[in-house]
């Protein structure tokens, strides 16, 4: 009977072990590269996001600032701005 005889790679069993080894870190390590290039997509889509709406805000902002030729003042924040009387710029300071 003839019994089948293993392909012959001509590499020592030793050297296909330290091989092996070798691609299986290097499987580890591509696979933590993909892992990591996954999250920085991730987090650009995020910013991009981020960046959209505070692009929207100050287009908003912008859009509530008066012409060029409108001489009064806006207040972008909402707060009540008390506007000063005419007498109030004549009052005598004292040094």
């Amino acid at each position: 009977m003839n019994e089948p005889t293993p392909l012959s790679t001509g590499i020592a069993s030793p050297t296909v072990d330290i091989l092996s080894a070798s691609l299986k870190r290097v499987a580890a390590k591509v696979q933590l590269i993909a892992d990591a290039v996954k999250d920085l997509h991730h987090d650009r889509s995020q910013l991009e996001g981020k960046i959209g709406d505070a692009q929207k805000r100050i287009a908003h902002i912008l859009s509530r600032l008066p012409e060029q030729s409108d001489g009064r003042q806006l207040n972008l924040l909402g707060e009540v701005i008390t506007t000063p009387t005419p007498e109030d710029d004549n009052e005598p300071t004292t040094h």
